[in-house]
């Protein structure tokens, strides 16, 4: 567990061509950070972890079940274990993302 992450502490991780920061790390949560830059793209998956994100900046595509949405900044959204989705970016920027149960890949 990592209850308090000062940004210098942050766990820098590449993980399928994309940047991330793995922040505070709880029992049963954590915090990323993905920096994201223009044409990174997370092609249709899904995983076992709850998913809730909060855009910071950039402009991206996140289709889940099938439905297409565009996010900017102050956008936010959730994404329920075991459910289809992808992710594209159109502008470089920064998304918070918090998964539960932890994602061990990106530890």
């Amino acid at each position: 567990m990592k209850n308090v992450v000062k940004k210098e502490g942050a766990i820098k991780k590449v993980f399928k061509g994309v940047n991330l920061d793995s922040l505070a790390v709880g029992e049963k949560s954590m915090v990323t950070k993905m920096n994201y830059v223009k044409g990174n793209y997370a092609s249709s998956h899904k995983h076992p972890n709850e998913q809730s994100g909060y855009v910071i900046s950039g402009r991206h595509i996140l289709t889940l079940d099938g439905t297409t949405y565009e996010l900017t900044a102050g956008d936010t959204y959730a994404i329920p274990s075991n459910i289809e989705h992808s992710f594209e970016v159109l502008e470089d920027g920064e998304v918070i993302d918090v998964f539960t149960p932890i994602r061990e890949d990106y530890l």
